[in-house]
């Protein structure tokens, strides 16, 4: 299966970053990917983190939404929507919680002061087939660069995964991750018990957190897991003077980087062979080898 990581450079205007996406997706399209994934917060990275609520959507609805729809069914591939801010129910931010003393106290209510860092799966249909909510949220303080997503973002609860039909005749279970989550490696132990043979890692990882552990981690996951995994970045310097890593990658079962952009736009291509990570699976069965 050929698949497309692609690398935005983001920045403050809805409008010219989807016009950007679609450029890029269609040349991605034109030379034969068949699974297109675009990087988080590739629709805005605007100057606060809460810039994202203005543009938060109802889940099955919105621009963004339609965006990646039309152009899931256009191009007639399937389209991992990197991740785009979507609006939490009432009923979610309203639960009710008790106390240590066993008086029950409603949760603040945030409304729109949280959303879901949701990445969405469409069709070549068009169709959205699935949806998995980023779980786990950054943080990071060194004393000149402070993150806190839980200010603006909810945390999801469940692993989501998708199964892609491809060209070659198999059929490519796909794990769904964001950025942070490829620290925590029991994530991704999941979806390789579950038969994952691709995991997927939309990111915007810092300058600073990406040139230290970004490559060591990708290569990592692929190899205990004797998967394929396709991370599509943000890299660059975007509106807001954020700095980002890069280094958009697809990674093979063994490790081996297939294809890398270090910074700016760019479509990073790989030919993804079923019959590759079969063979890696039997010469090394260590995935029916855990113990714990």
């Amino acid at each position: 299966m050929k698949l497309a990581a692609i690398q935005m450079v983001s920045g403050a205007s809805v409008a010219d970053n989807l016009a950007r996406a679609s450029a890029l997706m269609t040349q991605a399209a034109d030379q034969g990917a068949e699974l297109l994934v675009l990087p988080e917060y590739f629709c805005l990275l605007g100057q606060r983190d809460t810039d994202k609520l203005d543009i938060q959507e109802a889940p099955g609805h919105g621009p963004i939404q339609d965006f990646l729809a039309q152009a899931a069914h256009k191009l007639g591939v399937w389209v991992v929507g990197g991740t785009l801010p979507l609006s939490v129910a009432p009923k979610v931010v309203s639960q009710v919680v008790t106390q240590a003393l066993g008086q029950p106290t409603t949760a603040p209510q945030p409304g729109r002061e949280r959303v879901f860092n949701a990445s969405l799966v469409y069709n070549p249909q068009g169709v959205c087939v699935a949806r998995y909510d980023k779980i786990h949220l950054f943080g990071f303080d060194n004393g000149q660069e402070r993150y806190d997503e839980s200010r603006a973002l909810m945390a999801g609860q469940q692993p989501a995964w998708v199964d892609v039909p491809s060209a070659d005749g198999h059929t490519w279970r796909v794990g769904l991750s964001v950025c942070y989550d490829l620290r925590f490696p029991e994530l991704y132990r999941h979806y390789a018990q579950l038969g994952a043979h691709v995991l997927l890692v939309p990111s915007a990882f810092t300058h600073t957190t990406g040139q230290a552990h970004w490559e060591v981690l990708l290569r990592a996951r692929a190899i205990e897991n004797l998967a394929f995994v396709a991370a599509s970045a943000q890299g660059g310097l975007h509106d807001n003077g954020r700095r980002t890593w890069g280094h958009s990658m697809v990674v093979d079962p063994w490790g081996e980087v297939l294809s890398e952009q270090a910074q700016g736009e760019a479509v990073v291509m790989a030919q993804l062979d079923m019959a590759s990570l079969v063979q890696r699976r039997a010469q090394l069965p260590a995935l029916t080898h855990r113990v714990l």
